[in-house]
């Protein structure tokens, strides 16, 4: 099979023709027909994965194909998609917590087994999720990591009614927060200096944009505030904008420290670190997906494309996510 192989830290992306992997007990085999790209996927090739060469792709959506001994609940044809965790080791608190994505011994897609930058993905069948009816291939790739995180971000600070929220950064994460926020019936806050997307946020139904804390306090506040910024710096000044008992959820990463104000004590903010929740929070966020509340702008990229696909994620010129499709194969 042809799969996108990262040859060693900070290598060229080289498209390779590699073995076609073979299922073993519980494991599934996917023809992935889209596959997103992330940030995730840059801090991987600086060094972050822990093996090279190494093909990435953690937002894999496909079709089984071949089923292992021992899979009982998937069949051939099924239309499903793999998060970053797929399995935990079963005995430790967190999955006794139904946390497997807090698991120290977790499998992780991209990680630990090959990712889906390539036309075949080996996966644990109890790793799999199905789709949704009526969810397209390509829009469903970056629920499995972006829209998994925001939703989780939202479900996990508890919004109660009548709150409201604003989203710092409209990007590949921000675009979907606000989304998710305003699907979920949030009065919602776009926080953003870039004056050119002002327009596009407006047309998600969102009415109020601040360019920063200062403004965002001034229009009366948030209750939560998404972070999904990879700078801290605009993190910590838009945390200015929150209202007492507010929570700063952060996803964005910066590799400069986060460094947070003794003024947060007196209104009671609370910092929460984000990855991904629950598995039902991926399920849910697929539905917004499925009933059209959330729609993923995407830029669709051939496997043979790859290499410009992520020299555009990283120099910050995809609106918003970008999709490989490795089941079209061609130049240009």
């Amino acid at each position: 099979m042809k799969a996108a192989v990262v040859p060693y830290v900070n290598g060229p992306w080289e498209i390779r023709e590699i073995p076609t992997p073979k299922v073993g007990d519980g494991q599934v085999l996917i023809k992935v027909h889209a596959s997103g790209l992330c940030y995730t996927d840059v801090h991987q090739t600086r060094g972050s994965a822990a093996k090279f060469p190494w093909v990435l792709g953690h937002e894999p959506v496909g079709e089984i194909v071949e089923l292992g001994p021992g899979v009982w609940n998937r069949r051939i044809g099924d239309r499903v998609g793999v998060p970053w965790t797929q399995v935990g080791c079963g005995r430790c608190g967190a999955c006794m917590r139904n946390e497997a994505h807090l698991c120290a011994s977790s499998i992780g897609t991209g990680v630990d087994l090959h990712g889906g930058h390539a036309e075949y993905l080996l996966a644990y069948a109890d790793g799999t999720v199905l789709l949704p009816e009526g969810l397209s291939y390509e829009l469903a790739a970056p629920i499995f990591c972006a829209g998994y995180t925001v939703w989780s971000a939202i479900r996990m600070a508890e919004p109660k009614i009548g709150e409201r929220i604003a989203v710092l950064g409209v990007g590949g994460l921000g675009h979907l927060a606000l989304q998710y926020a305003r699907a979920a019936g949030f009065e919602t806050v776009a926080v953003t200096k870039s004056e050119d997307k002002i327009p596009f946020i407006h047309s998600l139904g969102i009415e109020l944009v601040v360019s920063d804390g200062e403004e965002l306090a001034k229009a009366g506040g948030a209750d939560i505030l998404l972070c999904t910024s990879n700078s801290y710096e605009a993190t910590v000044d838009a945390i200015r904008g929150l209202r007492p008992n507010g929570r700063a959820m952060i996803m964005g990463i910066d590799h400069n420290p986060l460094a947070l104000s003794w003024r947060l004590i007196a209104p009671q903010i609370r910092v929460i670190a984000v990855q991904m929740g629950p598995r039902a929070y991926l399920y849910e966020a697929l539905q917004y997906a499925a009933c059209g509340k959330v729609k993923v702008m995407v830029e669709e990229f051939p496997l043979a494309n790859i290499g410009t696909a992520y020299d555009r994620v990283v120099n910050g010129q995809v609106r918003f996510r970008a999709v490989v499709r490795p089941d079209i194969f061609k130049n240009g």
